[in-house]
């Protein structure tokens, strides 16, 4: 496997235990990542399923860098969480900046690594190079 497969088997497996609080430690959710006390258990849950479905790319992408329609899906995936949780600190004021920072740190090294290797993994190219 790729070092960038590796690092997203990493955040592929953080994200799994974000998954967790989701679902069963809501209250570790709203201290972990979100500072307003407003969250109820249904938002956990949908947190929990998201994060899930970014979990599985990851894990899909890291076994399948070739694949481009999966590996833009995950490049994305990273795209749309930064923006929504730097919305959530911007905005609507629910997040604190620490956990804006790790979010920054995990989410901007994938994008900056998936952007480094967007064709190093294309089959095609790789053919033509030999």
């Amino acid at each position: 496997m790729r070092p960038l497969g590796w690092w997203l088997m990493l955040v592929g497996s953080l994200r799994l235990l974000s998954v967790w609080f989701g679902f069963f430690d809501i209250w570790a959710l709203r201290l972990a990542v979100f500072s307003n006390t407003q969250m109820t258990d249904v938002h956990g849950r949908t947190f929990g399923v998201w994060t899930l479905l970014t979990c599985t790319l990851c894990f899909l992408c890291a076994f399948n860098l070739e694949n481009k329609p999966l590996y833009i899906a995950t490049f994305l995936s990273f795209i749309y969480a930064f923006g929504h949780f730097l919305s959530e600190y911007l905005i609507y004021q629910t997040m604190a900046l620490t956990n804006l920072t790790t979010v920054g740190i995990f989410a901007g090294t994938s994008i900056i690594w998936m952007l480094l290797q967007w064709n190093a993994h294309d089959p095609q190219r790789n053919t033509k190079l030999e």
